[in-house]
């Protein structure tokens, strides 16, 4: 069965958007989808024409080869310094396209990755918490509908055993709060900021759950709490210690992997990507990401 170019280059967009999910990097996930292009071209003439859909056989390819970092992926992070968070996501808009044309031909990932729930940094950390198997049978199933049938031949097990992974991992997910509305979390974000910059640590402590958390990636790089910050007072103190350190810091509003946050530039230079997680209205969480390799899709 033939199968055109345009065809089989058209799966890349489902692909990345399958590949971020599990494994929360975008530099990680372009690989996995180029390796797997890489085997798919790899093989015999003869045997693509024999396969009937090439999305499938390039979706498992995919998911075997994110199922494998996942799995070194937890060796590295024991070594990694701090907290590991995953890759915060701008809206497309403020993607860095410095870079120019991708020489290899790839298409940008900002007009790739879909920026729903499933891309939210809550909703991320939480994919983190999941065995590498967990993550990829909820995944495919809760985010893209894949059958339990097709699940098991990139797991390699039965369909009622993915369909026990998958009810593990959504228990996980179940417990985790539910989201706020991006309006309401857009309101309390820029409260967040406007009492930041005026270094108003009793309007910051109310804004903040008291027991919220605050969690910060470095990845040893640049200076950061390499353990989490925890309490409502103790963030604000924290926060407005780190704003009279940092002269010329400014804060601006911006998308963070789909959903409200701020991000503090310094010299035209982003240097750091603030995501939030909202209840009632109060922030119950924040996932400070500064690690500049995190950051290059910043414009």
């Amino acid at each position: 069965m033939a199968t055109s170019a345009d065809e089989v280059l058209g799966e890349r967009r489902q692909l990345i958007n399958v590949a971020y999910r599990l494994l929360g990097s975008v530099t990680e996930a372009e690989d996995a989808v180029q390796d797997a292009y890489a085997r798919w071209y790899g093989l015999p003439r003869s045997r693509r024409e024999e396969i009937r859909s090439p999305g499938a056989w390039l979706t498992t390819v995919t998911s075997r080869i994110c199922l494998d970092v996942l799995g070194s992926a937890r060796a590295r992070r024991e070594r990694y310094v701090g907290a590991w968070l995953p890759e915060p996501l701008p809206d497309r808009t403020q993607w860095n396209h410095a870079g120019g044309a991708d020489p290899t031909g790839r298409v940008d990932p900002a007009d790739q990755i879909v920026l729903d729930e499933s891309v939210a940094m809550a909703f991320l950390v939480v994919l983190e918490s999941m065995t590498p198997a967990e993550r990829v049978a909820f995944v495919l199933h809760e985010v893209f509908r894949y059958p339990f049938a097709e699940i098991a031949g990139i797991l390699e097990r039965t369909p009622a055993a993915c369909k026990q992974l998958a009810a593990s991992a959504r228990r996980r997910v179940t417990d985790a709060p539910a989201a706020v509305p991006a309006t309401g979390q857009a309101d309390v974000v820029r409260q967040v900021k406007e009492a930041w910059e005026t270094r108003d640590i009793a309007a910051l402590v109310a804004l903040l759950n008291p027991a919220a958390v605050m969690t910060a990636d470095g990845g040893g790089m640049v200076g950061t709490a390499l353990h989490p910050v925890e309490g409502g007072a103790l963030i604000a103190r924290y926060m407005v210690a780190i704003a009279d350190r940092a002269p010329g810091l400014e804060l601006l509003e911006r998308t963070v992997n789909g959903v409200p946050g701020l991000v503090a530039r310094r010299a035209g230079v982003i240097e750091t990507v603030a995501s939030f997680d909202v209840a009632d209205g109060r922030v119950s969480r924040i996932w400070v990401v500064r690690n500049p390799e995190k950051l290059r899709p910043w414009g």
